[in-house]
């Protein structure tokens, strides 16, 4: 069974080993993140250069130097031998690595997400079916648009005013709690 746990990125070393489609997709994630990522693949896809965010390419095979000192790894060749390979490695050496073809090697796996600034919906199913995370995700999406963004920063603003404001601890609850029944529009109107 899997454990849900956000990661803090800065201080990690990540290194994707592979450069089809998968390894391009994993890779635009951690991009998403602000995270500095290592590709390593003889051959990538062309869209990996035109990727925006910190990414170092290595034109090279698979070569366990890559990965030595990295923290989180994720083995996306279309070589399943490798992959197993490079995620028996890894536990061994106590890393977090995603073997994108093997969910028992891997010690962690990244679910769907949903990102509106720092509103963060992570949506799993555990690798049984991606099918559904990306249909529920959709869902979401529709909810929790773009605008959330926005509500989260002018909410978070409001809530340092009345953790400042209120002393009492039950009134500033109550008042935490009825913030998150108003929309964005009558957040900004608010004057606390």
């Amino acid at each position: 069974m899997l454990y849900p746990i956000n990661l803090k990125l800065d201080d990690l070393d990540v290194v994707i080993i592979g450069g089809g489609e998968v390894a391009y997709r994993k890779c635009k994630n951690f991009l998403h993140f602000n995270k500095s990522v290592t590709i390593v693949s003889k051959q990538l896809l062309n869209k990996f250069y035109d990727l925006e965010g910190d990414i170092k390419i290595i034109k090279d095979d698979y070569r366990e130097k890559y990965i030595k000192n990295a923290s989180v790894i994720i083995a996306a060749t279309n070589n399943r031998e490798l992959n197993m390979e490079i995620g028996l490695y890894c536990r061994a050496k106590n890393k977090l690595v995603n073997v994108v073809d093997n969910v028992e090697v891997s010690n962690f796996t990244v679910p769907s997400y949903i990102k509106r600034g720092d509103l963060l919906i992570s949506i799993s199913t555990g690798g049984k079916s991606p099918s559904l995370s990306s249909k529920i995700k959709k869902e979401l999406e529709k909810i929790y648009t773009e605008d959330y963004e926005e509500y989260l920063n002018v909410l978070g603003d409001i809530r340092k005013k009345v953790i400042k404001k209120y002393e009492d601890k039950s009134e500033r609850k109550d008042m935490l709690n009825m913030l998150i029944t108003l929309d964005l529009e009558e957040l900004k109107k608010l004057d606390i």
